[in-house]
């Protein structure tokens, strides 16, 4: 069975740090640019991070620059996003993505402009005192 598989969350008190994890299986990642998304209730989907396939390139939300770090372990098929001082306005279930093949705009993918080849079913963070 294809998919990805999102571990790490939890919750956190303001000011703490998470490492949330997206694991593909029955496919290897090195071929594919992977995003997080994050969803809060009653909001609608946002982008948070992005990393082409060989993670030479990256890009952020301006709401997380400084504070998250994405990385990617091709030969360990799991991609990860480090989160630092985390607000309680980070609190979202937090979804990966995988897009096979070259953005030609790689900036337009914290966007959400591009369709997933597949996605994650989410890990809920949570931040609160």
């Amino acid at each position: 069975q294809l998919q990805l598989v999102e571990s790490g969350g939890g919750l956190v008190q303001p000011g703490g740090s998470l490492r949330l994890s997206c694991e593909a299986s029955g496919f290897t990642l090195d071929s594919y640019n992977i995003g997080w998304f994050r969803q809060a209730p009653g909001k609608g989907r946002e982008g948070v991070s992005c990393i082409s396939t060989k993670g030479r390139k990256t890009d952020y939300a301006d709401s997380v620059k400084g504070r998250f770090t994405i990385s990617r372990d091709n030969a360990n098929n799991t991609v990860y996003l480090q989160m630092n001082s985390l607000k309680p306005e980070d609190t979202a279930t937090y979804y990966c993505a995988a897009y096979q093949g070259v953005f030609v705009r790689f900036d337009l993918c914290v966007s959400g402009a591009y369709v997933a080849d597949y996605w994650g079913q989410g890990t809920q963070v949570t931040v609160s005192s």
